[in-house]
């Protein structure tokens, strides 16, 4: 398996205010989808912070067979990709979570046609710790008291990972900022319907840069992508109820869905792709492309090489 850490990858390009001949906006009259800048062998590709390091490896092999096809990666989050693709300035969205029925309603409205789903590969989002925090796992609901709003849980001598690194004992939330789907999972999955976050938390950009914080501040915890683990952290292995087994997010628990917050990596195109946003999805789906969403470190869908 190959970290996204240890991976190196050329960044491809930044997709920020670009504007391409030939690509009209959303506002198009008669409510129809601009023309696909693909039609010119550009393919542009934004969204998931927690997929980017996939993306830009995807591209970079898929550019080497095809070298008359560019395309352009970005990251920014579920929800940059996604009012991307609505607005008709991306081809295609990575995201980490499900379109919202309000942006689905929007994207048809927008484009004259409805917004669909590719799930492309599985995740584990893990909960790291410090490499020397004691706690040996964690359930949800002890995560939704540490996290969620009127949450009771602020020091870790309430839930047995006391440290002597961290003198305080004073639990330090790193999460991520609002627009990441990472962000909008974790609220669904373990604060619950209608539950908010907790004022006070750190909020990181990227993925990576939450693994990284928590590496250096032995009180922290925080939430990312399996993908994403370093020797630095301790990954803890989640019950989806105290006293229930707490399970190891691996790509063999992910893929089972026995790992308690699994989910999908999801592309959304406007509308059935064609032409060349057809041919790079498929070869996503392909052994080829499958075999990169393993060794980044996630799960494949279909048979690798």
């Amino acid at each position: 398996m190959i970290s996204p850490h240890r991976l190196h990858l050329t960044p491809i390009a930044v997709l920020v205010g670009l504007s391409t001949s030939g690509c009209g906006g959303a506002g198009d009259e008669g409510g129809h989808a601009p023309e696909s800048p693909a039609e010119s062998n550009i393919i542009r590709v934004t969204g998931s912070d927690t997929m980017v390091n996939l993306a830009q490896a995807w591209a970079e092999d898929y550019q080497g067979d095809h070298p008359e096809i560019s395309i352009q990666v970005a990251g920014g989050g579920s929800g940059v990709g996604i009012a991307g693709l609505i607005d008709g300035i991306v081809d295609m969205a990575n995201a980490s979570r499900k379109m919202k029925s309000t942006e689905l309603k929007r994207a048809e409205q927008a484009l004259g046609m409805s917004a669909v789903e590719h799930v492309v590969g599985l995740d584990a989002l893990a909960v790291y710790v410090h490499k020397d925090n004691p706690l040996e796992s964690i359930a949800i609901p002890e995560l939704a008291e540490i996290y969620g709003e009127g949450g009771e849980t602020t020091l870790w001598a309430q839930i047995g990972g006391s440290s002597a690194a961290c003198s305080r004992d004073e639990i330090v939330r790193i999460s991520r900022q609002n627009n990441s789907g990472t962000y909008v999972y974790f609220r669904r999955a373990v604060l619950g319907a209608g539950r908010e976050y907790k004022l006070g938390s750190i909020d990181q950009s990227g993925s990576k840069d939450v693994v990284a914080l928590v590496s250096k501040t032995p009180c922290a915890i925080g939430y990312s992508g399996m993908a994403y683990a370093t020797p630095e952290v301790k990954s803890l292995p989640v019950a989806a109820e105290k006293g229930a087994e707490a399970i190891t997010p691996t790509t063999e628990t992910a893929a089972s869905g026995d790992y308690p917050i699994s989910r999908p990596l999801l592309i959304y195109t406007a509308g059935e792709p064609t032409g060349a946003i057809r041919d790079y999805l498929d070869w996503i789906y392909s052994p080829a492309g499958q075999r990169i969403v393993a060794e980044i470190g996630y799960v494949p869908i279909k048979a690798v090489e």
